[in-house]
């Protein structure tokens, strides 16, 4: 990370950016974008937030650097001058800075990498390059598109490239021998005709290599008086009858002995060949071996053939008890039920006839079930079902109020409403208190000539009351009981259309009645009544109430401290100056007896004194922790203090240490006259107070003594 410099992209909004490095005076900033150096900015208070007049345009360059002074000194030292620590740190700031801006500029170039030597340009492209010339230049990016076609062209037939570069060595021979090449271009005709029937040609050229050659021993042959082949010729149909039926001389010459053995039985091939169904046997072979292995069997049927025949006219009842000879088989075995079906048949074709509902009633079973397990209960109610139909009638849930069968003391649960609704000889009615608390009110703005108003109000509350304990007022006037009607719980209905805008307002009051009970009856309470004077109190387990004094003569004695605590502080650095809670040298309030941990950066070291200039050390109750933390215990008497940074002047401010106001309150009681307070204890209590029992203390932010009965 630079400490000289800090690098942004602009994106056309962005206007404020951070500046997270020290520097010594705004002269000493430079502020460029896309190169060019620019003032058009502002600084905040701090120094650490630059805003630049407009937001800089997308993927512009932004750079934001440290240039201390390199031509002049900032500090010129006199003989004989006082060396005072502000000229020091001036000299070392101005050296220290350059430093760190030589090392960044260092930093920021083209550097050799250690760990193969190779110049490394750090995730940075190389601008305004020269187009190769050697064969080790770099290459750029105009001069690839330049020749990017071609490397596409050869790229496309890498392949073709690749056999070349394979074959580099045949590539030359053929070049060595252009003459011959020529020659076979000129003759190219002939050698297209060569190279369609090139496996003959190769066949030829390897008879001629051997030993004995069949084309040379034709050829010798044709020569001869008689030649073999000439014969040959001569009888060609018939060497090519035979060799268009060489699979089957090749069978008969594999079963020669056979063929002899049947020319020894002509007498009986001849037999056979007045036997017409031959070829029927022939092709049922399989079947005549397999009636051959049964011929017991096939003995016994013959016995029988009268039912064989029985059964053969009846085939197509066989199939069909083959066909589900599983379920024989299954019901071979409750052959009893079988038969107790049968004597209930016409019950079965009741059961088939209503076979939806059956249907029905099995995609209910786990229901059935239930009911069956319950059936006294439904037995119950089958027995009086008269009182079931009547709480039918009684009881009713719907939306909107039954304008039918009502008799008083009906009841309906209202959907709409969510309330359970009971029937009065004036209608009906809320079974509880429609409304829940003591009031409800509702105002509605009418239209012209409204007359009833319900639902919701202008302030989207629905209305809801209980018959006759309503009040209603148009426009701030209370209506008489005969200037409208409320007896549905649910709307009001004037007597006189309202005029328009007319503000209408409902009070609804809610309903109740106080239970009448003796003490006594309470839970948690004793039995019977105290004597005279006591009261009911909670007893000492703190489960049930008892009768009591309802007060008597206490003494309070009360002490006040104040209870030390520890506050973790963090301190920061802008601009040369300490930052703490969000404030530059903010002035601290340090309580004695308090403890305060100090975080600060490392290199300003944050200490104390007893003058504003810094030059005598406070120590007392203070520890450093690290380079990067101390604390200090304020003690009693602590004068003010001033924190200052140990390197670098003019950083810090005052701290106050006043006497903390007290924090905590002890108290001690005569516990209604079961305990006693000595003399000594007596001394201690700050204050004492003579009062009742039953009070509770605290002690208010200001330290005062609060009292609560």
């Amino acid at each position: 990370m630079a400490n000289s410099f800090v690098r942004y992209t602009g994106d056309g909004n962005t206007s404020a950016y951070s500046i997270p490095f020290s520097y010594r005076s705004t002269a000493d900033l430079t502020v460029t974008l896309g190169g060019v150096a620019t003032t058009a900015f502002t600084l905040n208070a701090a120094g650490t937030t630059l805003t630049f007049n407009s937001a800089p345009a997308s993927t512009v360059a932004i750079e934001i650097r440290r240039r201390t002074s390199q031509t002049s000194r900032l500090t010129d030292y006199a003989s004989g001058s006082v060396l005072t620590e502000e000229d020091l740190d001036t000299d070392s700031t101005q050296a220290f800075f350059m430093s760190q801006e030589a090392i960044d500029d260092a930093g920021d170039v083209i550097k050799l990498d250690a760990a193969n030597f190779q110049w490394d340009t750090q995730s940075k492209r190389l601008t305004n390059v020269a187009d190769p010339v050697n064969n080790q230049d770099a290459v750029t990016k105009a001069f690839l598109s330049t020749n990017l076609p071609n490397i596409t062209t050869v790229a496309g037939i890498s392949s073709n490239v690749s056999t070349v570069a394979g074959i580099a060595s045949n590539v030359t021979t053929v070049a060595n021998a252009n003459a011959n090449i020529a020659t076979v271009a000129t003759n190219i005709s002939n050698v297209n005709t060569v190279a369609a029937d090139i496996a003959k040609v190769i066949t030829v050229a390897n008879d001629l290599n051997e030993t004995v050659s069949e084309i040379e021993t034709a050829a010798a042959d044709l020569q001869e008086t008689t030649s073999e082949i000439d014969t040959v010729a001569n009888a060609i149909t018939n060497v090519d009858l035979v060799g268009n039926n060489i699979t089957n001389v090749n069978t008969v010459a594999g079963i020669s002995a056979n063929v002899t053995t049947v020319a020894g039985n002509t007498s009986n091939i001849n037999t056979l060949a007045a036997i017409s169904n031959l070829g029927t046997l022939a092709s049922n072979a399989t079947n005549i071996n397999t009636v051959a292995t049964d011929i017991a069997n096939v003995n016994t049927v013959a016995g029988s053939i009268a039912n064989v025949n029985t059964v053969a006219a009846n085939n197509t009842n066989v199939t069909t008890v083959a066909g589900a000879n599983s379920n024989i088989s299954t019901l071979a075995p409750i052959s009893a039920n079988i038969t107790t079906v049968a004597g209930i048949s016409s019950d079965v074709t009741s059961v088939a006839n209503n076979n939806t509902n059956v249907t029905t009633v099995a995609g209910a079973i786990t229901n059935v079930n239930n009911v069956g397990g319950s059936i006294a209960n439904v037995n119950s109610v089958a027995s009086n079902l008269s009182g079931v139909n009547s709480f039918a009638e009684r009881y009713r849930i719907a939306s909107s109020a039954p304008s039918t069968s009502n008799d008083v003391g009906d009841l309906y649960f209202d959907t709409t409403a969510n309330e359970l609704k009971v029937y009065k000889t004036s209608g009906w009615a809320a079974a509880g208190s429609t409304v829940n608390g003591t009031s409800n009110r509702f105002e509605y703005t009418a239209t012209a000539g409204q007359t009833t108003f319900s639902g919701a109000d202008s302030n989207s509350a629905v209305m809801a009351y209980d018959a006759g304990f309503i009040d209603v007022y148009l426009n701030g006037v209370k209506l008489a009981n005969a200037d409208y009607t409320a007896t549905t719980g649910t709307s009001v209905v004037l007597a006189s259309g309202a005029s328009v805008n007319d503000i209408l307002m409902v009070v609804a009051y809610g309903t109740f009645q106080l239970a009448n009970i003796s003490i006594k009856d309470l839970t948690d309470t004793p039995a019977g009544f105290g004597t005279a004077g006591q009261a009911l109190v909670m007893n000492s387990s703190a489960n049930a109430l008892e009768f009591a004094n309802a007060s008597s003569a206490e003494v309070y004695g009360f002490a006040t401290s104040f209870n030390p605590s520890t506050i973790n502080i963090t301190v920061t650095e802008s601009g040369g100056k300490y930052v703490i809670d969000g404030v530059s040298q903010k002035t601290l309030t340090l309580y004695e007896g308090n403890t305060y941990v100090f975080t600060h950066p490392s290199s300003h070291p944050f200490r104390f004194s007893t003058d504003s200039g810094n030059t005598s050390a406070y120590t007392t109750g203070v520890t450093v922790n690290s380079s990067t933390q101390v604390t200090i215990v304020v003690a009693s008497g602590a004068p003010t203090l001033y924190y200052y940074c140990s390197s670098h002047s003019n950083m810090g401010g005052q701290a106050n240490t006043p006497v903390p106001s007290n924090n905590s309150l002890s108290i001690t009681t005569t516990n209604g006259g079961q305990d006693n307070i000595n003399a000594a204890t007596y001394a201690t209590f700050d204050d004492v107070v003579y009062a009742a029992t039953g009070f509770s203390w605290s002690l208010n932010s200001d330290g005062h003594l609060i009292a609560t009965i």
